[in-house]
């Protein structure tokens, strides 16, 4: 059988290396901002405490997690749920209004890859010098410069996976772990995988991830329309495109506004045409409109042929970028996070559980009493040490003893025995009751748990 070895006919192809121009503009300041605010919240977060504790702190041995004042224990499970459908709508959201501005502005992608860039840039210089020292060959200066990049990119790594396990185990234990080499093999794994993972995202595979690995850009269509805003090229200004002097008039020549510059192209930090339509690699950085307004600007052409528009817009049709469907994603957050928002605010902070021993269903005791064991388990989830009060509601048949005292000090869990008495006349077989759990201190915390007492059937 014969083989085919035309590289022509080939079915994969490497797609070449991109080499993104720097730009200036508003939307690249945009970008910058949002990779200062995001990083610096990433980096800084661990080391703030607040309230005795590090500001951000998923403690998962302990089953707690911090967030600022806020503790979140297991039973609270339900917010990060609702936290998650938050996430969700506000990406169809934001995705119905403008496209991927999450893409453009704050995937932890599009932000460390930035990073990444402007390291290759200040060792590397532009876009012309770094490809042209790609293409040269090996000598003291490209040794010296690629090393000096790698060297950056491994040690912001490093930091980033260090900062990484900072929010699962409080940071400065950890870096005092690693600064003696105590790390543990959990720790070590995290800090090793996710610098790794930094590494190869950010600094090699870069545009690969939104073109080839990341899911979004497949189902993002599906929350498109004719009146969501994308970044698009004019084509019934720009067409037919040629060069041309400055002072050329281009109607005489037959041109529309663009000259062809390709700056467009060069900008894009996934390597698209951006004349060719919206496309799956878009990211909605806006480099391309920056970058096409200075271009505009230096022609003293009109700003705008590669701007944000919608579909119907570019047709010459009406268009309404707040729409219903706008408005319902809108009301639907705002219900959702004014909703999370009280049920945290409002949060009783202790949690109750009673058990009853199942080793006996009652004993009798002289004097006529049956007694009822319980094993309580109290969690103070608040910062202060607290005692309690506990009694039944609305039964003054019932006796409760508890032991030890019910003392807890802030975000302790207790376990403690409960026993309750009733005279046997108080009634047969199993009464419904109401326990009440409250602090006694101001202001009160309370809780009421319900439970059954078993009496013997006359």
């Amino acid at each position: 059988m014969s083989q085919n070895t035309d590289t022509g006919d080939s079915l994969y192809r490497k797609d070449p290396k991109v080499y993104p121009r720097d730009v200036k503009g508003k939307f690249a300041r945009l970008r910058n901002l949002a990779v200062f605010v995001l990083l610096g919240l990433y980096y800084v977060l661990p080391w703030v405490n607040w309230g005795g504790h590090q500001s951000v702190l998923f403690d998962l041995p302990a089953r707690k997690f911090y967030i600022f004042s806020i503790t979140f224990w297991p039973q609270d499970f339900i917010f990060l749920t609702l936290m998650l459908v938050i996430a969700a709508l506000s990406l169809f959201f934001f995705t119905a209004v403008a496209g991927r501005l999450w893409c453009g502005y704050a995937c932890p992608q599009t932000v460390w890859t930035e990073v990444f860039l402007w390291m290759e840039r200040w060792v590397e210089g532009d876009r012309a010098k770094r490809i042209k020292l790609d293409a040269s060959p090996w000598n003291a200066n490209k040794i010296l410069r690629k090393s000096a990049k790698q060297f950056l990119w491994i040690g912001f790594a490093l930091w980033t996976g260090f900062t990484f396990v900072g929010f699962f185990t409080p940071i400065r234990e950890l870096g005092q772990s690693l600064v003696s080499f105590q790390l543990g093999p959990w720790e070590t794994f995290w800090f090793l995988f996710y610098s790794f993972a930094t590494y190869g995202n950010a600094g090699i595979l870069r545009e690969q991830v939104c073109k080839y690995m990341c899911p979004y850009a497949r189902f993002q269509s599906a929350m498109f329309d004719k009146d969501t805003l994308v970044i698009a090229y004019d084509e019934a200004r720009g067409e037919p495109r040629g060069g041309r002097r400055k002072s050329d008039d281009p109607a005489e020549k037959g041109l529309g506004d663009c000259i062809s510059c390709t700056l467009c192209v060069q900008v894009c930090p996934t390597g698209i045409d951006i004349r060719e339509g919206l496309q799956i690699e878009c990211i909605a950085c806006a480099a391309c409109i920056d970058v096409c307004d200075q271009v505009m600007d230096k022609m003293d052409y009109k700003r705008g042929l590669i701007r944000y528009t919608t579909e119907n817009r570019l047709a010459g049709k009406e268009g309404h970028v707040l729409r219903p469907r706008i408005y319902v994603y809108f009301f639907l957050l705002l219900a959702l996070i004014a909703g999370v928002a009280w049920s945290v605010s409002e949060r009783v902070l202790l949690r109750a559980d009673l058990l009853r021993d199942r080793n006996a269903l009652y004993r009798e005791l002289p004097g006529g009493l049956i007694e009822n064991v319980y094993t309580l388990k109290l969690i103070n989830m608040d910062l202060k040490q607290h005692r309690y009060r506990i009694e039944v509601v609305d039964n003054d048949d019932m006796a409760l003893f508890v032991s030890p005292e019910p003392v807890l000090e802030p975000e302790e869990v207790g376990n403690f025995i409960l026993r309750m008495q009733a005279p046997v006349s108080a009634g047969t077989g199993s009464m419904k009751i109401d326990v009440r759990f409250s602090t006694m201190e101001e202001p009160v915390i309370e809780r009421t748990v319900s439970a059954r007492f078993l009496m013997p059937f006359k």
